[in-house]
């Protein structure tokens, strides 16, 4: 979104395309009017007056949750264009597909940009809109054929797909050796016929219609419209036929970024934040439709479907150091060789073979470097762990937009989830435990994301322990330390300490890009926000612990160095940059350089745990410290004591959290069956 509503910016490169949208409502080109005459509105999705409410998310706990059948999984993701999985999502989905995963991907636009496919070298041709866009899922068709270790020209079985409301997407399949892939191409328009970006005025427009785009050689004979309402629909229509257990989506808010406009509009960024518009408004419409499937789900009187949703930051991606390693980056890149082909291929598609500008080595020398980072908009999202009275494991997580609560029955074997509400919640929780016991929940809530200019905000939500082991009080807002629905949709996943004289420290990242806290006294009486001092500029995963000494220190990757904070004063920064992996045990940092493996301790020498991601670290009597990370085989690798363990086998590992316990750590995470594992190592 830019900061007039309706505003062009390029996509997928420079330039003015032509035309777009076949087809508008007058109501509609005049609303558009009226809001760019208007003014200035915020990046994102907020406008004029909403037209009516969606179905309501009710936070109180206690709902039926859908049991999941072990090993029963899929992963659906939605982007904008061709392309956002293969550069924002990965290596992530490819992880989960390599485990058996079927995937299925979901393109909102037909990704006809300008109508221009060519490279240097090829000869200048008419722009041809509808030929470029199904060169772009030859593309995809040709990515996905390798990636189930087929000839990149396999034929796939290509189908009309009716999404109810009289509109209809173009759906392809492709199966081998067990594993399954669908394509879903709803083609809407990249632009108006105003040359207006078509799907951000589709979320902040009240009364925009928009005609598909129609691709060359598409099987869908007649694709039906789309208003706001429309999308929404057809996304929960797609959510209800799949039932996935793993959604992913782009980042409904992005992360500001300053610079000046001329640079803005050469790398089709918002003005003042790092994303395309297109990646924001997809976000919005896709949490939209996951808070919506979720609500009429429970009003029917069916259960909340057992779901986690990651959304991945865009061109985010360029702005900050890079995080990931050779091994993998090679991996991540080739699958955009057989999506960009080349103009030699006989791929058997008249209108192209791929997206050329993306083939051959252009992904690794871009300037732009999107594809060697891959960024969670809500880092952190392992389960939390917390040791019961009576011995047993408890893990907190968020599942249906909801939080929920696991007991290890015995070890490996898990009870069913508890739902604890308060929904609909960002993925990844922060807690704390009270000297006494009681677990502390922290989570960022949807307060609203309605589009159509109705409200749009986040806060933080705190979830208190009535008794060690037992029942939970009431969910309560907290705010956010930003002023502004617009700012506080910035808001970092919340980070807390509990300490030994029972205040608990929280802290989250700001829309200054900072750090701010709020204190929770003995008493349980929360002070105010205050920003932690300096001119910090950091990337959210903040990582928080105690010293020997009881003091609190806080890490957060910044572009040049690790930031660090003692007490909440501000202490010399821990060089080298990080990429993005910080963790703190006992006081003391581990991070890893960019686009490295290598995990380096508080003294700069090599931890011993190499691999990218997200890394956890606990502090334990009889091992000191142990970490937890991902390998760069995508398995997960526990250090300890000068060794290495690694996880023997089992579900393909989402996410996973560390406990300290009597004799060693505890290991849990959920798998993409929605259901929790144990490893005790």
């Amino acid at each position: 979104m830019h900061s007039s509503p309706l505003s062009y910016t390029s996509s997928d490169a420079a330039g003015a395309p032509p035309g777009g949208a076949r087809r508008a409502s007058r109501r509609a080109l005049l609303a558009a009017a009226v809001a760019a005459a208007a003014g200035t509105a915020a990046a994102g999705c907020s406008v004029p007056d909403a037209r009516r409410a969606a179905p309501a998310a009710d936070p109180a706990p206690g709902k039926a949750l859908a049991a999941s059948a072990p090993g029963r999984a899929l992963l659906l993701q939605i982007s904008a264009h061709p392309d956002d999985d293969l550069y924002f999502m990965n290596p992530d989905s490819q992880r989960l597909f390599d485990a058996g995963v079927p995937l299925v991907s979901v393109y909102v636009t037909g990704g006809e940009h300008t109508g221009v496919n060519r490279i240097a070298g090829m000869p200048r041709t008419a722009p041809d809109p509808a030929a470029y866009s199904s060169a772009r899922r030859q593309g995809l068709r040709q990515s996905y054929a390798r990636t189930l270790g087929l000839p990149v020209f396999a034929p796939w079985r290509r189908t009309e797909l009716p999404l109810g409301g009289g509109r209809a997407a173009e759906l392809a399949v492709l199966a081998h050796g067990g594993r399954r892939v669908e394509l879903v191409f709803l083609d809407l328009p990249m632009h108006t016929p105003r040359r207006y970006m078509a799907v951000p005025a589709l979320w902040e427009d009240r009364a925009l219609e928009l005609s598909p785009h129609r691709s060359a050689g598409s099987p869908v004979r007649r694709p039906g419209p789309y208003d706001h309402d429309g999308l929404v629909a057809a996304l929960v229509a797609l959510l209800r036929r799949y039932r996935p257990t793993v959604v992913h989506t782009l980042d409904p808010d992005p992360d500001a970024q300053p610079g000046d406009d001329a640079t803005r509009r050469r790398d089709s960024e918002q003005p003042g934040f790092s994303d395309h518009g297109d990646h924001t408004a997809v976000a919005c419409f896709s949490w939209a439709a996951l808070i919506r499937w979720v609500a009429e789900e429970v009003r029917a009187g069916a259960p909340v479907p057992a779901f986690t949703a990651t959304a991945f930051r865009g061109y985010y991606n360029r702005h900050w150091p890079k995080n990931l390693p050779p091994e993998v980056l090679a991996g991540k890149a080739a699958r955009l060789v057989p999506y960009g082909g080349d103009p030699s291929w006989a791929c058997g598609n008249p209108s192209g073979c791929g997206d050329y500008g993306v083939g051959g080595d252009r992904p690794l020398t871009n300037r732009k470097g999107w594809v060697r980072s891959t960024h969670h908009r809500w880092p952190g999202a392992a389960p939390r762990l917390a040791a019961e009275p009576d011995g047993r494991i408890a893990a907190y997580g968020v599942l249906g937009l909801r939080a929920v609560r696991w007991r290890e029955d015995r070890p490996g074997v898990w009870g069913p989830p508890e739902d604890l509400g308060g929904g609909p919640l960002a993925p990844a929780l922060g807690s704390a435990v009270l000297p006494d016991g009681r677990v502390l929940l922290f989570g960022v809530r949807f307060t609203a994301l309605t589009g159509r200019g109705g409200p749009n905000g986040r806060e933080v939500v705190v979830l208190e322990q009535r008794s060690p082991g037992g029942p939970f009080l009431a969910w309560r807002g907290l705010g956010g330390p930003d002023r502004g629905a617009e700012r506080g949709r910035r808001l970092g996943v919340p980070v807390a300490l509990a300490l030994p004289d029972g205040r608990v420290r929280l802290f989250v990242r700001n829309a200054a890009r900072g750090v701010a806290e709020r204190v929770r006294a003995a008493d349980g009486s929360w002070g105010p926000w205050r920003a932690l001092p300096g001119d910090a500029v950091v990337q959210d995963g903040l990582a928080v612990s105690l010293d020997a000494a009881g003091r609190t220190h806080l890490y957060a990757a910044g572009p040049a160095s690790v930031r660090h904070w003692v007490d909440g004063r501000e202490a010399p920064g821990v060089p080298p940059v990080s990429g993005s992996a910080v963790a703190s045990a006992g006081g003391a940092p581990y991070r890893r350089p960019p686009a490295s493996a290598r995990l380096l301790g508080p003294d700069g020498a090599d931890a011993g745990l190499d691999g990218y991601g997200e890394v956890a670290a606990v502090r334990t009597e009889a091992l000191g410290t142990v970490l937890l990370g991902t390998g760069t085989d995508g398995r997960l690798r526990v250090w300890a004591g000068g060794r290495t363990r690694v996880r023997p086998g089992g579900p393909a590992a989402l996410s996973a959290g560390l406990l300290a316990a009597p004799g060693g750590v505890v290991v849990a995470g959920l798998g993409p069956d929605g259901r929790p594992w144990s490893w005790r190592p």
